[in-house]
């Protein structure tokens, strides 16, 4: 029964994607979500099953959008990364528990806009300049504010694929200070704030290597926002529902904290 009303809730909302699209605000506050699989949500998924379950912290709020595959804003619901992860089960991540945070705080712009660009599996590697996830990040980073607003933060969840080979792991750093200098560059934000979440899980043995690295990033404005010790639904690699739920509120934590100039 609870599944069925969230579906239905769900489904009503949808019905708003039209006006919506149709009129975006001007003074939405923008969000870019990248990396991989956590950050795309993997949260209550099982197999290639999504139990459809959606917490409130979740809900969809209508002063949260999101920019769709098609370069249309809409109002945002889970799964965040739905058409963007393609080829992949998608389930809650920490997107929508963050913007709900950030507007609760009354210290945000009324709108926020989501920018949902994370790829499940992606090494560092294939996010460098040049490579085809870095020009759609930095392509719909641009159309999200063609419109009006402005980019509050890029949140980055990503490093899980970089563990199993000790090349990756030990070049993390260097293609992390890379990856942000460039986006700054690109979008012409030389102060651009990154959100940069520490490793909980890892698909190899250089985990606490691809960590250190992360945290060893010393650019300003790059905050480190560590998951390490939140719950893993499958026992090794994918947070939980709950754990993508509390990652979101310490991301807003995160944000809020950063200082007002930003908001």
């Amino acid at each position: 029964m609870r599944q069925l009303l969230l579906h239905l809730l769900a489904s009503a909302a949808v019905l708003l994607l039209p006006v919506a699209a149709d009129l975006p605000p001007s003074n939405k506050l923008v969000f870019i979500l990248a990396g991989q699989s956590n950050m795309a949500g993997r949260g209550g998924v099982l197999g290639n099953h999504w139990d459809g379950i959606v917490p409130p912290d979740c809900a969809p709020n209508p002063s949260i959008l999101r920019l769709s595959p098609q370069l249309r804003w809409e109002l945002a619901h889970e799964p965040l990364h739905d058409g963007i992860d393609s080829n992949r089960t998608c389930g809650v991540g920490p997107g929508m528990a963050f913007a709900n945070a950030v507007l609760r705080s009354g210290r945000a712009a009324p709108v926020v806009g989501l920018v949902p660009c994370a790829v499940g599996g992606t090494r560092m590697a294939q996010w460098v300049k040049g490579s085809e996830l870095y020009a759609d990040l930095v392509r719909r980073a641009r159309v999200a504010v063609e419109t009006g607003g402005r980019i509050g933060a890029v949140l980055w969840y990503q490093g899980e694929s970089d563990t199993v080979r000790w090349a990756d792991a030990t070049e993390y750093g260097r293609r992390m200070v890379m990856l942000v200098r460039d986006l700054r560059s690109d979008l012409a934000m030389p102060h651009l704030l990154l959100l940069q979440v520490g490793l909980a899980s890892g698909l190899g043995q250089y985990t606490e290597i691809v960590r250190e690295a992360q945290e060893g990033v010393k650019l300003r404005n790059v905050r480190f926002v560590d998951a390490k010790g939140l719950p893993l639904q499958d026992g090794h690699l994918h947070l939980s529902t709950q754990a993508q739920v509390q990652l979101g509120h310490m991301l807003a934590q995160a944000y809020l904290n950063y200082g007002t100039s930003t908001l």
